[in-house]
């Protein structure tokens, strides 16, 4: 096993550092949108909340819009009843007769709808609780998921703070000439400034490097990077 640089170590242990922080920030770039898909879970339960009220409401207009007119019937019978009973003339009083009749019959067939219809309210009621208990369900599991991702935020924020503070004490211990570098092929490279050499081949872009490069990378007196990617080359352990 070949004694890396100090410099390249200690680029090595700043490097894993580096990599933790990209991926919690990119897991903290994806909470918001782990969020939206657990409350996006209750949008289905409350359209069918939503549905099964509206129909309810909509039949329960209908029973009362039923009840008014059957009210209006009755009263508009007992109206014939005064007049038929307060006229004198026989063709008067069967006029008045057969009206009564017809309304009075009007009332049966808007009472025999009204039961029906009251039917229909009992079935939309069960559907409308079903809908709700289905709801309070679902309710209960994204609250249970908005509350995990919330600790997971609040733990990787700490992580974040905790590796921040590392990698403040290490970069003060990187030549200030290497340093620009490593930090320009950080963001160039996706997070990996240093590959290490593997069978004449640099590990960051699988490319083989001339003989020179593997000499150098080998003897560790110097940095020394890969000719075809950039990046800083260290001999693989």
């Amino acid at each position: 096993m070949f004694l890396m640089l100090d410099e390249i170590r200690g680029l090595l242990i700043l490097q894993d550092r580096d990599k933790r922080l990209l991926t919690l920030a990119k897991d903290l770039a994806k909470l918001p949108q782990e969020e939206a898909r657990a409350r996006a879970k209750l949008a289905g339960d409350e359209a069918a909340v939503k549905q099964a009220k509206d129909a309810l409401n909509e039949v329960e207009l209908r029973v009362k819009k039923i009840e008014m007119d059957a009210e209006t019937r009755r009263t508009t019978v007992k109206r014939l009843r005064v007049q038929q009973f307060e006229t004198k003339k026989n063709e008067e009083y069967n006029a008045l007769g057969h009206e009564i009749t017809r309304y009075e019959k009007e009332v049966d067939e808007f009472e025999t709808r009204e039961l029906q219809a009251m039917e229909e309210v009992d079935g939309y009621r069960i559907k409308f609780q079903a809908a709700n208990e289905d709801l309070g369900k679902t309710r209960a599991i994204v609250d249970a998921d908005l509350a995990a991702i919330r600790e997971r935020h609040t733990r990787m924020e700490q992580q974040q703070k905790e590796l921040h503070a590392e990698r403040d004490k290490l970069v003060q211990s990187v030549s200030e000439d290497i340093l620009p570098l490593y930090e320009k092929l950080l963001k160039s490279k996706d997070g990996t400034a240093i590959a290490t050499l593997r069978g004449g081949k640099c590990t960051g872009c699988n490319m083989k490097v001339i003989a020179s490069t593997a000499i150098a990378v080998q003897a560790e007196k110097e940095i020394t990077q890969c000719e075809n990617c950039g990046r800083i080359l260290a001999m693989d352990e």
